[in-house]
């Protein structure tokens, strides 16, 4: 079996080592010379891609994957990848699986209620219209080529090295308190289990929330993770004084409870941190976090 990942970043790292562990070739793409060097030894093929040049190399590695995992960002003009390599991607004659990585974003602000995967998507920023955009570029490559491409609509990611224990040990821990605000997120290592689910059981046109179970107010996580850590909870600060940037605001605009109906019944996953609480006491017993 080999894999090919557009877009070596956090999540996609994770879920190339346990690609590599269950014994996959995996290539990948990087954005500079500098990470491919860095990643020298890692057992990975590495190719560079800027989101606009084709290359043969690249080209070649991907006619001989079964599985391709893209894990880009969309730009002004669409998906980098099917701009690029949709071409390379329609001939690939070993190609039986394609998963894209996008967010719950696309469900736009639903004032704290529910969706779930059977919820018509409503983005109200621009960056979640361009990623339902591709979205649904990507599925209708699929149906073109009679190829099973899944889409996961990822929450917020944590896991090693980014988390609120880490933020509490270096001081950049906040509770931003915003009444009724929640949101859901997902423990890396619940998306590296799903994707490698799907690739088992590919079904064509599937859309899957990755999400845990509770959604939760920002402020309760930091307080929680302080508890593990047996420091001072960080002072609550009211949304409307709190300095943000432009990016990190726009998630406070919106506020939803997502869940999703088909982990479990369809693809077997039992997430392994269900909450938050699971999750942080993991990596704290890991030596995550303040000491």
């Amino acid at each position: 079996m080999k894999l090919f990942i557009f877009g070596l970043g956090y999540t996609a790292g994770f879920i190339a080592r346990d690609a590599l562990a269950r014994g996959d070739a995996v290539a990948a793409s990087v954005r500079t010379r500098a990470k491919a060097e860095a990643l020298a030894g890692s057992g990975l093929q590495l190719h560079l891609f800027d989101g606009r040049n084709h290359d043969a190399t690249l080209a070649r590695d991907l006619a001989t994957s079964d599985a391709v995992l893209v894990s880009v960002p969309p730009d002004d003009d669409g998906d980098p990848v099917l701009r690029v390599y949709g071409d390379d991607l329609a001939a690939a004659p070993s190609l039986r699986w394609i998963g894209y990585l996008s967010t719950i974003g696309v469900y736009g602000d639903r004032q704290g209620g529910w969706v779930d995967e059977a919820s018509p998507p409503t983005p109200g920023e621009e960056r979640s219209r361009r990623r339902l955009a591709v979205e649904q570029a990507w599925l209708a490559f699929g149906r073109d080529r009679r190829g099973p491409v899944q889409v996961f609509r990822l929450a917020g990611i944590y896991g090693p090295g980014r988390n609120q224990l880490d933020q509490l040990a270096v001081g950049t821990a906040r509770r931003i308190v915003k009444p009724g605000q929640v949101f859901n997120r997902i423990h890396v290592d619940d998306i590296v289990q799903t994707v490698a689910a799907s690739r088992r059981q590919p079904r064509a046109g599937a859309i899957y929330n990755v999400v845990d179970d509770e959604p939760a107010p920002p402020q309760d996580v930091v307080a929680y993770a302080a508890g593990l850590c047996g420091v001072a909870a960080p002072p609550e600060i009211p949304f409307a004084q709190a300095e943000l940037s432009p990016m990190s605001r726009s998630f406070f605009s919106e506020s939803k409870r997502v869940r999703s109906r088909l982990l479990s019944v369809e693809l077997g996953v039992r997430l392994r941190y269900r909450s938050y609480r699971e999750g942080l006491s993991a990596l704290r017993a890991a030596g995550e976090g303040p000491h």
